[in-house]
């Protein structure tokens, strides 16, 4: 394991050195000290690497991943796995506001709280967060799965696409055109995954599932596969 210490040696040499494994992986493991906070570590990686951040970070933490493992021991400020692409991202406190905003693949699993508009133009990530999340999430979400162990607040799924919507607890109010559906056996499926793949010890079994009602836009079910 390659130990990187960020305080001492800074988060242009950090980002560097995690890029530079893009073509020929020598260091498969790294471990990230003293984080304290600071914006946008390991952004941008393109490599079946995993890196461990001992401590909580700033904005946009682990964003536009692809093919890494990111964990983060303490919590994430706004934007975690923004636009990640595969991959996964594991937080182990809460995340702060848009969390996995535009994620188009992977799995982002948040073991504490989301805060607002988490899942936010969604577009084909999974999305974890075993506590609750804020308002406005999944806002325009168009695509792949957010799954809420604890309670939603306001405005849940308002102007949603085709993301599909779990929750287990309480949801405060739903956003415009977002519906409850019917939970039908390949739901069941999903929700069992993605919870077996988070460590998540619920069962699908207690969750509800909102969708999209269709009413604002121009939807033609011969061609979901394109939205």
């Amino acid at each position: 394991m390659q130990t990187y210490n960020l305080e001492a040696d800074g988060l242009r040499g950090l980002n560097s050195a995690l890029h530079a494994q893009n073509d020929t992986v020598t260091e498969d493991s790294w471990e990230v000290t003293n984080p304290k906070g600071s914006h946008a570590i390991a952004c941008g990686l393109d490599a079946p690497i995993e890196v461990t951040i001992k401590g909580s970070t700033g904005y946009y933490c682990a964003g536009m991943n692809q093919r890494a493992t990111v964990h983060v021991e303490g919590s994430v400020g706004p934007g975690v796995a923004e636009n990640m692409m595969s991959g996964q991202v594991i937080v182990a406190g809460d995340a702060s506001q848009y969390a996995g905003a535009t994620a188009h693949g992977g799995l982002l699993v948040v073991r504490g709280n989301a805060s607002s508009r988490c899942g936010i133009s969604l577009k084909g990530a999974d999305i974890v967060v075993q506590g609750n999340i804020g308002h406005m999430s999944a806002f325009m979400a168009q695509a792949g799965n957010l799954v809420v162990c604890g309670d939603a607040g306001d405005a849940l799924g308002d102007s949603l696409y085709e993301a599909r919507i779990f929750v287990r607890g309480t949801v405060k109010s739903l956003g415009a055109d977002c519906v409850e559906k019917e939970m039908r056996p390949e739901h069941l499926e999903i929700l069992k995954y993605l919870l077996e793949r988070s460590g998540c010890d619920a069962k699908p079994e207690e969750f509800r599932r909102y969708g999209s009602a269709r009413q604002l836009y121009n939807f033609d079910v011969d061609n979901a596969q394109a939205y």
